[in-house]
């Protein structure tokens, strides 16, 4: 019962990032090993970075957008 409250709530939580536009870390290590195993996996905080970056525009030279 506790496994699975466990899980609905990594769920819960994956749904809720991915609704304001963060998909979920744990995810994306999973794809890249499994996919892309010759390729490096971002740490946390690079794939933070990378992911605001894509949805709100910035760095390398672009212009902050908000909208």
């Amino acid at each position: 019962m506790f496994n699975d409250l466990a899980n609905l709530g990594k769920y819960l939580g994956q749904a809720a990032r991915l609704m304001v536009g963060m998909p979920d870390y744990d995810t994306y290590v999973e794809h890249m090993r499994g996919k892309h195993p010759d390729l490096p996996v971002m740490s946390y905080e690079e794939f933070f970075r990378e992911r605001q970056e894509a949805r709100y525009g910035g760095g390398k030279g672009k212009t902050f957008r908000c909208c």
